[in-house]
């Protein structure tokens, strides 16, 4: 299968060093933050891992080329491309066949990743069950995914915008560990704090490292998902941020937005409701995540 994969010289050279490696989405760049913020968030977040000692690996398909790692021109062309395919496991494949650019969700990067023998994962937050699913179905593949595909993903919890009782749930079906970084809260995106209590805690890199080897070890499927809480600094609070997602996700059902542009819209909404302040705080978790990414991509390394 590694013919399908485009190394950038960057990953190749550290494939063969045997350096830590972390992936990227690129989702966060087509879908998640408007130009030119969403270049610069990038290469800050490229930056964050190399600081951390590690190679970043930014995935996405470039005209029908499913790149681990991007240049610095291809990053820019992305950022600027308009109506690129947002891929998830479904519509990855037929992305490649047709020669498109798509931008890689959480699920399609895993897989990616996965391809490339990369363990290690650093996004904002993943996709999960959306609220009114019982009637909508409307549930993220990126749950399936973590059950199946051996990758430790590291975010700032499910996105609040979702229903986060019922992604919890969802995952413990799947046998998912959702293990909170150094707090027994489950972390809610934008929020250190969603109100639940998190199954696992964790309070080392080392020690996610080790559960890492120990799932292969004793054969269970399916990756980890680390729940690392945004920085207090950076954090909106839950009790500012709830009134705020209920006012967008009305907007949302009045205007009929459903599918894969529920995500897009609110967040748009939500930038403009709080003015910017949740692109700051979404700036702040990501680079948070890529720099424990980074150091659990160290570990794994060491044993390797």
């Amino acid at each position: 299968m590694n013919d399908l994969l485009v190394f950038s010289p960057e990953v190749s050279a550290a494939r063969v060093a045997g350096a830590p490696i972390v992936a990227l989405e690129s989702t966060i760049i087509t879908h998640g933050m408007p130009y030119p913020q969403n270049l610069a968030t990038a290469r800050a977040v490229e930056a964050e891992v190399r600081a951390a000692g590690a190679v970043p690996a930014t995935i996405a398909v470039l005209d029908g080329r499913l790149c681990i790692g991007l240049g610095k021109a291809e990053l820019d062309a992305l950022a600027r491309t308009p109506g690129a395919m947002k891929l998830s496991r479904a519509d990855l494949a037929v992305c490649i066949a047709r020669g498109a650019t798509g931008a890689t969700t959480v699920a399609a990067t895993m897989i990616a990743a996965h391809l490339a023998g990369i363990q290690v994962f650093a996004t904002g937050g993943i996709g999960g069950v959306h609220r009114g699913a019982e009637l909508s179905f409307d549930i993220s593949a990126d749950l399936r995914e973590l059950a199946q595909t051996p990758v430790t993903v590291v975010a700032a919890g499910a996105k609040a915008i979702l229903d986060l009782p019922k992604t919890l749930e969802v995952l413990e079906t799947y046998g998912v560990p959702v293990i909170a970084f150094g707090q027994d809260a489950l972390p809610a995106f934008w929020s250190r704090d969603s109100g639940l209590r998190a199954p696992l805690r964790m309070d080392s890199a080392a020690e996610i490292a080790t559960a890492h080897r120990l799932r292969a070890a004793l054969g269970l499927p399916g990756g980890q998902l680390v729940a690392n809480p945004i920085p207090p600094e950076n954090e909106i609070a839950r009790a500012d941020i709830t009134p705020v997602i209920e006012r967008a996700l009305a907007e949302a059902a009045a205007q009929g937005i459903a599918a894969k542009a529920v995500t897009p819209f609110l967040l748009a909404r939500i930038f403009a409701l709080t003015e910017g302040r949740s692109l700051a705080a979404n700036i702040a978790l990501v680079l948070n995540n890529a720099r424990l990414a980074a150091a659990i991509a160290h570990e794994i390394a060491k044993r390797v």
